[in-house]
């Protein structure tokens, strides 16, 4: 009797968990995934909003002055976070562009065409604020360093691939070479994130590190890992919005044909 009980409550387990994937799977699908995302977009954009007022409050007026740089290092509870959204974002889209490359998926290219702006806006936020910060700690607003340039090559890559999508007329063609471009940018990322390792550059290392205890004060930390979690919730929440728009253009043009 114990031994069908067990059976039984495997069966119903394993049942569990199949209805959960293919729920899952279901979103794949555009129409599914624009019911979903109209959903989940004002629990994003309230939490990014939360998580930003929070973290500015933390890093401009509860953080301590620097020791070395004094009040200009503020900069970094925007600069940093922008600078990682950039890449991570980067990496997010072209890892969407390969799946709609590899496996032909509708919604893939849809959502690294959603990302490619936000990432490109993250990266001019990462140049700016990076000027603005180096203006007084080098004394010069752009120096030709190893992580300006590739962030700046970063740029193009995001310009390029916006540039690319738009100019053809055909969708499935300008997937298909909007993905080859953004996979062809990968190899940037690392050099970004590891040039300042790899070269004697003017860019100080990294903060925050996993295999480091990180070299500031935790009310420092807080307030960058704060503005940080904003700006996952804000690319989320825009990711969305745009590519419900997205899957609306992409209907009607189907339903055209």
């Amino acid at each position: 009797m114990a031994s069908l009980r067990n059976i039984a409550s495997t069966r119903l387990a394993s049942t569990a968990d199949e209805s959960h994937a293919a729920s899952w799977r279901r979103l794949a699908s555009p129409i599914v995934f624009h019911r979903w995302a109209g959903q989940a977009l004002p629990w994003f954009a309230v939490l990014a909003g939360v998580l930003a007022v929070a973290g500015l409050w933390v890093g401009f007026g509860i953080a301590p002055t620097d020791h070395q740089q004094g009040e200009v290092y503020r900069i970094i509870f925007i600069h940093v976070p922008a600078a990682w959204m950039s890449m991570f974002i980067y990496l997010v889209a072209a890892m969407h562009a390969a799946l709609g490359l590899i496996f032909n998926t509708r919604l893939s290219p849809l959502m690294a065409r959603a990302l490619a702006p936000t990432g490109a806006l993250f990266t001019v936020i990462a140049l700016w604020t990076g000027a603005a910060w180096g203006k007084p700690t080098w004394g010069t607003w752009w120096v030709w360093d190893a992580r300006l340039t590739s962030e700046l090559i970063l740029l193009f890559l995001y310009l390029g691939y916006l540039g690319l999508v738009s100019a053809i007329d055909d969708p499935r063609r300008a997937d298909r070479g909007g993905a080859i471009l953004l996979l062809a940018g990968v190899v940037n990322v690392p050099v970004i994130y590891f040039s300042v390792q790899w070269w004697n550059t003017l860019h100080q290392g990294a903060s925050v590190s996993l295999t480091a205890a990180p070299a500031m004060a935790h009310t420092m930390l807080a307030g960058m890992l704060l503005m940080v979690g904003a700006c996952w919730a804000y690319s989320i929440a825009v990711a969305l919005a745009r590519v419900r728009c997205l899957i609306v253009e992409r209907e009607r043009l189907a339903g055209r044909r």
